[in-house]
């Protein structure tokens, strides 16, 4: 069966390199409310991160 995800929200943020401990501790916490989060460089920008927050 496929699993759609519906995109809530997307933002750009600063790079930092803690970024994806916020995005790994929400996915643990919030993962039975269908909830996903997301973490990308941003292709054009190597100081810039997404942050994308996911229904799944």
């Amino acid at each position: 069966m496929e699993q759609k995800m519906e995109v809530l929200s997307t933002v750009r943020v600063e790079k930092s390199n803690d970024l994806y401990k916020i995005v790994d501790s929400l996915n643990r916490t919030l993962k039975q409310q269908d909830l996903m989060f997301g973490l990308a460089l941003d292709e054009h920008d190597e100081n810039t991160a997404v942050f994308t927050i996911y229904r799944t």
